[in-house]
């Protein structure tokens, strides 16, 4: 977490998933030709499999010394998740709006899939707490909750399997990057996309839920409006093409008291409020709490599990 948080991502030759996203291109391209949701299940696989045994061979290579493996071991690792990006990124849009909106407009362009050329500074803003609090469950907490989940299980069992450990969330992180990459209903991608998509939907509907409520604790330490972000988890988490994305967004919409909106795809929250750009700091702050707290209560059922095993 410290490598991320001090140094964010680390060099783009030499990151594991951009390694896999030009593994995602390349095959792709080799199966796109056959019309089927086979193609897709194929590209899963392939992917998955070559990624994790290049990941595996690495570490194996690098595990005659227990102090370069811990290191390696924690480069791989933070790959998996993102804070500092996560975050910079909402910020970053936030100082280009005070600024210019055009340049706003375009460094929006590389978050989101919709058209950003004329978007008013609202949807600009609105698009940047969503893109951002989705990202709560996508880049932070669902790989991170995997890891934890098997941690437990390996300490219950007395396992010292650190390599499969890391598999899980990076597992998470290649079906994730697959989604991104060819998980659209387009004409071009909605067979080879439909398995990797789907794969997805499953990992992520536990831990989006999970993000959700944490979202609702976060608000309620920092005097947000958490009942209104309770009620919008229970109102408007659904309203999403997605069945998991809106359990972060509609919250955090909520807890600001403001409505996201995607034009024909969803509105989020009610409109208590009007949308300023103070609200992107206000989501921010949240999402950072939420981080915390979310990390906080893993360690501590760890510190707990670890006592009495």
């Amino acid at each position: 977490m410290l490598i991320d948080i001090i140094y964010g991502e680390i060099p783009t030759k030499i990151h594991p998933v951009v390694a896999v996203g030009n593994l995602i291109s390349f095959f792709k391209n080799k199966l796109i030709k056959f019309r089927n949701r086979f193609s897709g299940v194929l590209l899963y696989f392939i992917v998955m499999i070559i990624s994790i045994l290049i990941i595996s061979i690495i570490l194996m290579i690098v595990s005659f010394n227990e102090i370069i493996f811990f290191v390696i071991y924690s480069i791989v690792l933070t790959t998996t998740y993102s804070i500092k990006m996560l975050l910079s990124s909402a910020k970053d849009i936030e100082n280009k709006l005070k600024v210019d909106i055009n340049s706003a407009r375009k460094a929006m362009s590389y978050l989101v899939s919709r058209n950003t050329e004329t978007l008013s500074e609202s949807f600009i803003i609105s698009a940047t707490i969503e893109t951002l609090s989705e990202n709560i469950t996508d880049s932070y907490i669902a790989p991170i909750f995997y890891y934890m989940i098997t941690s437990y299980l390996l300490l219950i069992f007395n396992k010292s399997f650190f390599i499969l450990l890391i598999l899980i969330p990076i597992i998470y992180r290649i079906t994730n990057t697959l989604d991104a990459m060819v998980g659209y209903k387009t004409n071009e991608l909605k067979y080879i996309g439909y398995f990797p998509a789907k794969v997805d939907d499953i990992l992520n509907y536990i831990p989006s839920r999970i993000a959700g409520l944490f979202v609702i604790l976060s608000a309620y330490l920092i005097n947000l409006n958490y009942k209104n972000s309770y009620l919008m988890y229970k109102r408007d988490s659904r309203n999403c093409p997605s069945p998991n994305s809106g359990f972060t967004m509609a919250t955090v919409a909520g807890a600001l008291d403001i409505q996201l909106v995607k034009k024909g795809t969803y509105k989020l929250g009610d409109p208590n409020k009007k949308i300023d750009i103070s609200d992107i700091s206000k989501a921010i702050k949240l999402s950072k709490l939420t981080i915390t707290l979310f990390t906080l209560f893993f360690i501590i059922i760890f510190i707990i599990l670890f006592m009495v095993v």
